[in-house]
């Protein structure tokens, strides 16, 4: 992995690198005043009445009983207003007072009644029915709302009959306009539409944001093409599912995708990792092209140059490669790296995030394009949180192991060999976000150095044992120790000591493999006469960026090209010689990027050594001075971190002409693996990003350059860009 992670001031050779109740009907006449009798007290009753409890039906509400008033009937409405009306007790009597303005006021109401017919145009025989019907028609719409709400429409149409005997009371005494009663219909319709989609935007909005949230958590590593599959679960039966594994890793029920795994459940494991979706049987036959052997027979390392990818970023997140699950956040949040990032998620958010990042970021057509490319190995980076974890971990557990087995099988469907990386270990062996948390170094120094230094050859110890079974012999055939160890900064001795102890239990279980161990940033030639006495089949892992140092980043275009040629050619075939270096070396990381411009790839909301602004606030780490070869103008990077559609021609050809470069010296060791095969924008850093953009070889194995070309001087690109 790039090293955001590497100190400017290595040395050269080490790190190039989310019922309001309708309105009155018009007012009285201005001088007018209320009855002195019982009416209003009636009107309350009466739009009361339909809101008693279901559980009255049969007693207590007058209106309900057998003896209800009829509707036609004005002397039956004035009996029962009175008796409703009365106060302290349901017999009490009105006085003849009383009765006599009472019978004033009915023959009022009917009179206006009347002029409002003649003014309507409606039939005069029976003015009190005609006018309740106007009534009801405007009050069932409220009424329906609050009855609709309750479950008691049946209950309510009996409610009505009830109702619009007092309905022709409602009216102002002295008649009133019926424009003005229309224009109050509206009004209360327009009032109940906004309250209607008042109440939905309360209720959507919040869950649109909730939504959005998610969603802006879980990041967009999701393409268009890639969906997860579940179909497969159509068969299983969840109830053989037992108890006690349901809602845990090896319950396919709770898996995001389910393609191509074996859903019969088993607990059964080796080492004491789990089997659970491993088809019981193999083919080792195919092979990813014609100059590579297939994996049935030996690849002839050392005589036949490696030509692979890392596929990094997907089980060991980095987050230059899928920054679109850090950019929601702010700086003031401090979301840096994958501990930061499932720690603010929380246990089944993270789960839920990261393992559709592992079903979509990479699928089966990922590695049917890899060896489509013309590549042959694949390097596959996973952290130790696949495995186990342990007390104060936010990591989520073991679900990325699923998925390690899975990308192990494509990778055996078409031919292409793994190396397997253990990229992060417990504590943090280099304190860079790729290895889990940024920050200190807790492997083999500090408080619980050697507390993590033991953790992981357990982790090795549990590891080992299940790639030793037969059906890993061919595909599994390089098996990495530990990725990057900051040996600059952890004691040489404790790591070789550490290495040795790793070797012998690696050995112990009866894995077979190559065994690929870090250079550790040293240099390769402090190697040649270091851990000498090894095992037979070790390799050593060295990574080459010229971005990472600020001598080399400094260098112009052809110096670059010069670099990767003479520098790096000259130094690997002088180490993979054990007469003069240490011995047998692929470069595990590299990348055609010339600058260090690409976001997040010198840690989340850090700026570039190009420009000057890589402010990380440590005095031997940052670098506040532009580093690009010219200063006049100042340096840029626009054109670094633009389109590759907008790439200029000249830029094109050095782009390619310096992977091309870099390749043709690694493989005069045991060949090369670039970094990354796919990220979400960073073309420069992603081989099938840079394929489509033509600035990488659409078969690796027929380059257009060699460091034997001449070299042009590519005047007419400029330095600073």
């Amino acid at each position: 992995m790039p090293r955001p992670r590497r100190d400017s001031a290595a040395a050269a050779d080490t790190r190039p690198a989310f019922a309001r109740p309708p309105q009155p009907r018009g007012g009285p006449p201005p001088n007018s005043s209320p009855p002195k009798t019982p009416r209003q007290q009636v009107r309350t009753k009466a739009k009361q009445s339909p809101a008693t409890s279901p559980q009255k039906r049969s007693g207590g509400d007058g209106r309900r009983k057998s003896g209800s008033p009829n509707k036609g009937s004005p002397t039956k409405t004035k009996a029962q207003y009175a008796s409703s009306t009365s106060v302290g007790s349901g017999s009490h009597a009105l006085s003849a007072d009383s009765l006599a303005k009472l019978n004033a006021m009915n023959h009022g109401v009917r009179l206006s009644e009347k002029e409002i017919h003649r003014k309507e145009g409606a039939p005069r025989n029976n003015p009190i029915r005609a006018n309740e019907k106007r009534h009801r028609k405007s009050h069932n719409r409220y009424d329906s709302a609050e009855i609709l709400e309750k479950g008691h429409y049946g209950e309510h149409r009996h409610h009505r009959k009830a109702r619009s005997v007092f309905s022709a009371r409602k009216r102002p005494r002295g008649g009133g306009d019926p424009d003005d009663e229309d224009r109050n219909r509206k009004k209360r319709r327009i009032l109940w539409a906004i309250l209607i989609i008042v109440l939905l935007l309360i209720i959507f909005i919040p869950v649109g944001v909730v939504v959005s949230n998610k969603h802006k958590g879980n990041g967009g590593t999701t393409s268009d093409t890639d969906t997860n599959s579940n179909s497969d679960l159509d068969g299983i039966d969840p109830n053989s599912i037992p108890a006690y594994a349901k809602g845990g890793p090896l319950d396919p029920f709770t898996w995001a995708d389910t393609k191509d795994f074996n859903l019969t459940f088993t607990n059964d494991t080796v080492g004491g990792l789990s089997v659970m979706g491993l088809y019981s049987s193999w083919d080792d036959g195919a092979t990813p092209n014609d100059n590579t052997p297939p994996l049935s027979k030996q690849f002839p390392y050392g005589k036949t140059p490696i030509r692979g990818t890392n596929i990094g970023g997907w089980l060991s997140v980095e987050p230059f490669i899928t920054p679109s699950l850090f950019e929601s956040y702010s700086a003031h949040d401090n979301i840096v790296d994958e501990y930061s990032l499932t720690q603010r998620l929380g246990p089944a958010v993270a789960k839920t995030t990261l393992e559709k990042h592992y079903s979509t970021f990479v699928t089966e057509q990922t590695f049917q394009d890899i060896a489509g490319a013309g590549l042959d190995h694949v390097r596959i980076p996973f952290s130790y949180w696949a495995v186990t974890t342990y007390e104060g971990d936010p990591y989520v557990p073991k679900v990325s192991w699923r998925y390690l087995l899975r990308g192990i099988e494509y990778a055996r469907k078409y031919g292409l060999r793994v190396n397997l990386d253990l990229h992060a270990v417990p504590g943090s062996q280099n304190g860079w976000n790729h290895s889990g948390r940024q920050g200190s170094i807790g492997w083999l120094n500090g408080t619980d150095g050697s507390l993590n230094a033991q953790r992981s050859l357990d982790i090795h110890n549990q590891l080992s044992k299940f790639f030793a079974q037969d059906r890993y012999k061919n595909v599994v055939t390089i098996y990495g120790l530990v990725n990057e160890p900051k040996m600059m900064a952890i004691p040489v001795d404790s790591v070789l000591d550490w290495n040795t102890q790793a070797v012998k239990i690696v050995r112990g279980n009866g894995l077979q493999q190559y065994i690929s161990f870090g250079d550790g940033f040293l240099g390769l030639d402090k190697w040649e006469n270091m851990f000498k006495d090894h095992d037979a089949k070790m390799v050593m892992d060295t990574h080459q960026y010229a971005i990472f140092n600020t001598g080399q980043l400094a260098f112009t275009h052809p110096s670059k090209i010069s670099l990767a040629c003479s520098g790096w050619g000259g130094l690997i075939s002088k180490s993979n010689n054990p007469s003069t270096g240490w011995g047998p070396l692929f470069c595990g990381e590299f990348s055609q990027a010339d600058t260090d411009c690409t976001e997040y790839l010198n840690n989340v909301n850090v700026g570039s050594r190009w420009t000057g602004t890589m402010n990380t606030q440590d005095p031997s780490t940052q670098v506040l001075s532009p580093t690009c070869p010219s200063t006049n103008p100042p340096c840029s990077c626009d054109s670094a971190n633009a389109d590759p559609s907008n790439y200029s021609p000249a830029y094109k050809q050095f782009l390619k002409m310096f992977a091309e470069a870099q390749m043709n010296s690694f493989e005069k060791g045991w060949g090369w693996f670039y970094w990354t095969w796919e990220t979400e924008s960073a073309t420069q850093w992603s081989w099938k990003l840079g394929m489509k953009a033509g600035i990488l070889p659409q078969i690796a194995y027929q380059p257009d350059f060699k460091c034997d070309t001449d070299v042009p001087d590519f005047k007419n690109l400029p330095e600073y860009y």
